[in-house]
């Protein structure tokens, strides 16, 4: 069974650092492009970030371009999301995900992990 577990959130204030984790079990996503999503309450998921299956291309959300990283250990078919100078906005459920023919289109990746909640107080 294929399973994607994200780790790391909490509550944090504005202006902290957070590292988010996903492992993955059951395959390996070597080959796959992998991702970062989230959800606010009442909001659509939207894309954060992802990397290529050699870790050479990253992608970025506007909203968080020079404020997170997005990094992946094909060894350890892990991927990772350095969160720096969080902003309230950002709580919300983050998703990890996997193969994609779309970075940066929520439908079009094939495997999610089941979140984890990040809250940013002001």
């Amino acid at each position: 069974q294929v399973q994607l577990v994200e780790s790391g959130g909490g509550l944090v204030q504005a202006g902290d650092s957070l590292r988010l984790a996903c492992a993955a079990s059951g395959r390996t996503f070597t080959n796959d492009v992998m991702g970062w999503f989230r959800q606010a309450p009442g909001k659509e998921r939207e894309f954060v970030a992802a990397i290529s299956r050699a870790g050479i291309s990253t992608y970025y959300a506007d909203s968080v371009k020079g404020r997170f990283t997005i990094s992946r250990d094909n060894a350890k078919n892990t991927v990772s999301l350095q969160m720096n100078s969080l902003k309230p906005e950002g709580t919300a459920v983050y998703y990890c995900a996997a193969e994609t023919w779309d970075v940066r289109t929520a439908t079009a990746y094939g495997y999610w992990g089941q979140g984890t909640q990040v809250t940013v107080s002001t």
